[in-house]
């Protein structure tokens, strides 16, 4: 049986055209087999080039910029307290600008490139804050709670001594001691905790040392810190950067963010909506499900933010205690659909 093949016309010394010559087609495939192999490797050589300069790109300018960040930091000082609380405003700008800048390009970095940048920010971050605390005064401690009906006539010792602390949480919106500049709770148990967006004003929000408390935080924080909390249920707005939560156990947190680095925290629930990754160290017991709190403008605050509603990765997590490529960590599990929290108790109210 004659071989298959594909007639081509070849030429002869003086230019002139001989008759057609049969070629295999297993030839011709093989050619274009090895023509498409060249492009594919040319194709991903410009890709890793190309990765490689965005690279080289981000970690000269996120290294300059947080060279600046630390020269400002080291530069106030208390003698000067205006100056030093405008100083500390700009290094904040200039931080949050630094956690967009990671956020916009964590798709061509390295894993270990995330990872150092991330340690950068977190130590620029607490800089930030032990610069706020040396060289701005603080508020003297102090507790204070109100009734959520104004008009109400106090209730007597009695009666609030003989209230349950479901009761108390029903009916008592409590504002805890918080340092002058920082926004938040402290120090609180079996209480409701209500801020409002004109209350936050997209500044950083501390939530520490609660207990049995549900919080509601209707506004966009710049950045959340909750830590030392237990059998806490705490509901926020948009978080135009990082939420960091530390100490954490039997809780349940629901909150929109850029970034989240979650450690020490055991048997606890996450609504979340992350537009980068979500991180956790040292937890366990961890369970993920998307994020599904509303209050009226809520969308507003998105846009504030500058979160995308419509970008969730909720379910890419990063465990940096678990390196096994290619099977799933056992310190975080995502919610089942059917034991979702869809909707929410209504506690106080968006103003």
């Amino acid at each position: 049986m004659a071989a298959l093949g594909v007639e081509v016309n070849v030429g002869n010394d003086d230019g002139e055209t001989n008759t057609s010559v049969k070629v295999p087609e297993r030839m011709l495939r093989r050619d274009q087999a090895r023509l498409e192999e060249v492009d594919r490797r040319k194709n991903v050589k410009e890709s890793r080039t190309v990765a490689e300069e965005k690279s080289d790109f981000f970690t000269s300018t996120f290294n300059a910029e947080k060279t600046v960040v630390e020269e400002m930091l080291s530069s106030c000082n208390d003698n000067d307290r205006d100056k030093a609380g405008k100083t500390l405003e700009e290094a904040t700008l200039k931080f949050q600008q630094l956690q967009k800048f990671l956020n916009d390009s964590i798709m061509f970095l390295t894993q270990y490139e995330i990872r150092q940048a991330q340690a950068s920010l977190q130590k620029i971050q607490s800089s930030l804050g032990e610069k706020r605390d040396e060289v701005l005064p603080k508020k003297k401690f102090a507790f204070r709670a109100r009734n959520t009906g104004a008009s109400k006539p106090p209730a007597s010792s009695q009666q609030t001594t003989d209230k349950s602390a479901s009761d108390v949480a029903a009916t008592v919106v409590v504002d805890a001691a918080v340092f002058v500049d920082q926004c938040g709770f402290s120090n609180a148990d079996n209480q409701v905790l209500i801020k409002q967006a004109e209350e936050i004003q997209q500044g950083d929000v501390l939530l520490t040392h609660l207990t049995n408390c549900k919080v509601r935080l209707y506004g966009c924080p710049s950045t959340l810190h909750i830590k030392n909390i237990r059998n806490c249920e705490i509901l926020c707005g948009p978080v135009s950067s990082s939420v960091f939560v530390d100490q954490c156990t039997d809780s349940t947190l629901v909150f929109p963010c850029q970034q989240l680095r979650t450690h020490n925290t055991t048997a606890t629930q996450i609504y979340l909506h992350v537009t980068s990754r979500a991180i956790i160290e040292d937890c366990n017991g961890v369970r993920f499900a998307p994020f599904t709190w509303t209050y009226p403008g809520i969308h507003d605050h998105f846009k504030i933010a500058g979160l995308d509603p419509n970008r969730n990765n909720w379910t890419d997590v990063d465990d940096f205690n678990w390196l096994a490529a290619g099977t799933h960590s056992p310190n975080w599990t995502v919610i089942p659909e059917t034991e979702r929290v869809c909707s929410w108790e209504a506690v106080g109210e968006a103003s």
